[in-house]
C-alpha cells in the first residue's frame, strides 16, 4: 500500500484581496498544507479581513490566523489616518499615499515566526508588477533581500532549511492574474481589492479588462 504524503506546511499573507486569493490557488495546486495570516493593523478598510475569511474557508486551509497590530499609531498613510484622502484615480508621481509604511517587511517578519515555529520552509505574498512600481516593499529586490535576511536571522536558515520567500505573481499584472485565478477555480466574489469599500462591502472599481465577467459588487 503506497505511503500517504504529508503536505508541506507554507505560509501566505492573505489581505481578503484577488492577489492573495490567486496565491492561494497555486499553493493549493502545488499540494501545500496552507497556514494563511491575515492582519487588523488599524487599516481603515477592515471589511478585508471578512472577505479573508471567506477565502480561507473556500480554499480549505489549514489555518487562518488574524494578527492584531496597530500601524496607525505611526500614520504616514491614506490606508491608516482619516485625515488622508484616499486617490480616487491615476497613478501619482513616485511612493503614493496609501504606501503603508514598511507594511510588508513587518508582516513577513510575523510570518517568519510563524514558519519557524511550523518548520515551514516556504512563505507566499501576493505582490505584483503594478504594485511595485510605486511600493518599495513590492519589488523584486525587497523579496530578495527579505529572503536573504530570514536565511541569517532564523534557526530554519541556521540550519539551511530556507525559508524561502515565494510571490509567484511578481511580474502579472491583474488582468493576468485573474486570468490565472480563473483557471485555477478562485471564486472572485468572495474577495475584495479597493481601498475604498463602503458599509455594504461594495467596491469602487473593477477588475483590469481579462475578458472575464467581474463578480465583484460595486457602489
Amino acid at each position: 500500500m503506497p505511503e500517504e504524503t504529508i503536505a508541506k506546511p507554507a505560509i501566505v499573507l492573505l489581505s481578503g484581496g484577488l492577489d492573495s486569493a490567486t496565491v492561494m490557488a497555486l499553493m493549493r495546486r502545488d499540494g501545500y498544507a496552507i497556514h494563511a495570516m491575515s492582519f487588523d493593523y488599524g487599516q481603515r478598510h477592515k471589511q478585508e479581513l471578512h472577505y479573508a475569511g471567506l477565502i480561507a474557508q473556500a480554499m480549505g486551509v489549514a489555518s487562518h490566523r488574524t494578527v492584531h497590530i496597530d500601524l496607525g499609531a505611526f500614520g504616514g498613510s491614506a490606508l491608516t489616518d482619516t485625515q488622508l484622502a484616499v486617490p480616487e484615480t491615476g497613478v501619482t508621481p513616485g511612493i503614493p499615499i496609501t504606501y503603508v509604511p514598511a507594511r510588508n517587511t513587518i508582516f513577513l517578519s510575523f510570518a517568519l515566526a510563524l514558519a519557524e515555529v511550523l518548520s515551514a520552509q516556504d512563505i507566499f505574498i501576493g505582490v505584483n508588477s503594478q504594485d511595485y512600481s510605486g511600493y518599495p516593499d513590492c519589488r523584486p529586490e525587497f523579496i530578495s533581500a527579505f529572503e536573504k535576511l530570514a536565511a541569517v536571522a532564523t534557526r530554519l536558515g541556521d540550519e539551511a532549511r530556507g525559508p524561502r520567500i515565494h510571490a509567484p505573481l511578481q511580474h502579472l499584472n491583474k488582468s493576468e492574474i485573474i486570468q490565472l485565478g480563473t483557471r485555477l477555480g478562485v471564486d472572485y466574489s468572495l474577495t475584495r481589492s479597493c481601498y475604498q469599500l463602503d458599509d455594504q462591502g461594495r467596491s469602487c472599481a473593477g477588475f483590469l479588462e481579462a475578458g472575464i465577467a467581474d463578480p465583484t459588487p460595486y457602489q
